[in-house]
C-alpha cells in the first residue's frame, strides 16, 4: 500500500515506515513562535532546564500580533523574546516584519517536504508549499527548540479534490469558506488535508496559501498541497537549501475523499459566530457594515491587496465606515507601495497599518464596539475574536470586503467588478 504526503514526510523525518496512526519521534526543519506564545515557551524552555537551542538557524520568533505594542505589560513580553533571541542566536522578527506565516514564506523557512512546528495554529498555511507544518503549545514548542525533534502521532489524510473554473469576482477565500461550510469545523479533526486538482492548480501560490491557512478551521493538522512550478518559482532567489518535494502514491490509503465543482461557485460569507456557519453572500447582502480588514495570514498577500484595489480605485469608503488594511508582510508592503497599491487605499479614505497582525486577534487597532458588524478577511469570526464579544464579524474575500466598504453594507463584489 502506497503513502501519503504526511505519511512519506513523517517517515523520512523520523526513519520509520510511518502509517496513519503510528506515533513518530521526528526530526523538526524549523521551528516558529509568536509574541502570543513565544513567553510561555521562554518559560517552559527554562523550567526543562534548557541553556541551549538545538534549533539555532532553524528557529524564529515573531513579535506580529501586538505589533507595535499597545501595552506596558505587552512591552515587557516583547522585551523577553529580543533578549532570548540574542542569548541563544535565534532569528527575531521584530515589530514591521509581519505576520509570522508571510515572514516563514517571505525567508523560505517552510521548504516543500520540510517538517515544521509554530505555536499559533495556523502554522498549517505553509502546507500550501508541500511543507507537513502544524501548530503546537507553547510547551511542545519548547521541547522542540531544545531536542530538535518532537512526537507525532500521524494523522489519517482526506484527499480534497477541487475542479472547475473561478468566475469572475470569486477567489481562493470563496473555495476555503466554501470548504469549511461543506467539511465543518470539525469534520477533518486530527487529519491532514491533501488538497489538488484542476482549480488548485490554476491558483497562484497566494490563493493556495489561503486555503491550507483553513484547514484548521476544519479540524485539521495540516492542509497539503503538492508543489508545482509555481512552488518551485516562488523559492528562486529565496534559497540555497536543497529540498525535495513530495507527492502521494498512486495506491495511498485515504480516510475519506471529497470533490468539489466550483465553476458556478460565488461569493460567500462566514456568519457570526462560527467559521462553518457559510451562505451565499445574497443571504447577507446589505447588512449593514462599520468596520472593514483586509490582511492577516490569510489575506494579506500582494494578490490580495490588489484584489481589493482594483475595486477601491477612484472610489471612497462610506461614511462611517472604517477600512483597515494590514500587508502580511514588510516584503508585501514594499511590493503595493511600488504598485501604487497603498496610494489607491488611502486616496480612499482606509487607514494603512504597519505590517503584522492588526486587529484581527483583538488586542489594538480596529476593536469594534458593541453591536457593531465588521467584514474580515481573516480566518476566525469566534463571539470576541476581534477583542469584543459584543460586535459580530463576518468573515469573506478581499473583494467583498472592499466592495462592502465602499456600500457600507455587505456587497456582492461582481456587482462592483
Amino acid at each position: 500500500m502506497g503513502k501519503t504526503i504526511s505519511e512519506k514526510i513523517l517517515s523520512s523525518h523520523s526513519e520509520h515506515d510511518a502509517r496513519a496512526g503510528d506515533i513518530v519521534i521526528a526530526e523538526l526543519d524549523f521551528v516558529m513562535a509568536q509574541d502570543g506564545t513565544a513567553p510561555l515557551a521562554i518559560r517552559s524552555f527554562e523550567g526543562m532546564g534548557g541553556d541551549r537551542v538545538a534549533m539555532e538557524g532553524k528557529a524564529a520568533l515573531c513579535i506580529d500580533h501586538s505589533a507595535p505594542s499597545p501595552l506596558r505589560a505587552i512591552s515587557q513580553l516583547h522585551a523577553l523574546m529580543r533578549e532570548f533571541a540574542d542569548k541563544y542566536g535565534l532569528e527575531l522578527n521584530d515589530v514591521g516584519e509581519g505576520v509570522c506565516h508571510q515572514v516563514m514564506l517571505d525567508k523560505a523557512h517552510a521548504l516543500p517536504g520540510s517538517l515544521v512546528i509554530g505555536a499559533d495554529s495556523h502554522t498549517c498555511t505553509y502546507g500550501a508549499v508541500n511543507a507537513f507544518a502544524t501548530g503546537v503549545g507553547s510547551t511542545d514548542l519548547a521541547a522542540g527548540l531544545l531536542s530538535g525533534s518532537l512526537w507525532f502521532r500521524v494523522p489519517e489524510t482526506m484527499k480534497v479534490t477541487v475542479r472547475g473554473k473561478l468566475a469572475d469576482g470569486v477567489y481562493a477565500k470563496d473555495i476555503a469558506l466554501m470548504m469549511v461550510g461543506d467539511i465543518t469545523a470539525d469534520g477533518a479533526t486530527y487529519m491532514a488535508l491533501e488538497i489538488g486538482g484542476p482549480a488548485i492548480s490554476d491558483l497562484a501560490l497566494d490563493g493556495r496559501l489561503t486555503i491550507s491557512n483553513l484547514a484548521v478551521e476544519m479540524g485539521a493538522k495540516a492542509g497539503l498541497m503538492e508543489a508545482d512550478e509555481k512552488t518551485l518559482a516562488f523559492f528562486e532567489g529565496r534559497t540555497t537549501e536543497e529540498f525535495t518535494p513530495v507527492s502521494p502514491d498512486a495506491d495511498a490509503a485515504y480516510a475519506e475523499e471529497r470533490e468539489y465543482d466550483v465553476s458556478t461557485l460565488g461569493p460567500r460569507v462566514a456568519r457570526p459566530h462560527t467559521v462553518d456557519n457559510v451562505v451565499g453572500v445574497e443571504e447577507v447582502e446589505g447588512t449593514p457594515i462599520a468596520e472593514g480588514l483586509i490582511g492577516t495570514c490569510t489575506n494579506g498577500r500582494l494578490d490580495d491587496l490588489r484584489a481589493a484595489a482594483a475595486i477601491v480605485k477612484g472610489n471612497k469608503v462610506a461614511h462611517g465606515v472604517r477600512m483597515i488594511v494590514a500587508p502580511a508582510s514588510r516584503e508585501v508592503m514594499l511590493d503595493a507601495l511600488r504598485e501604487g497599491l497603498i496610494e489607491v487605499f488611502t486616496e480612499a479614505g482606509a487607514s494603512v497599518m504597519c505590517p503584522g497582525c492588526a486587529s484581527c486577534v483583538g488586542t489594538h487597532q480596529g476593536i469594534p464596539a458593541d453591536g457593531e458588524n465588521v467584514i474580515s478577511t481573516a480566518n476566525r469570526n469566534f463571539k470576541g475574536r476581534m477583542g469584543n464579544p459584543e460586535a459580530f464579524i463576518y468573515l469573506a474575500s478581499p473583494a467583498t470586503v472592499a466592495a462592502s466598504c465602499l456600500k457600507g453594507e455587505i456587497t456582492d463584489p461582481r456587482k462592483m467588478i
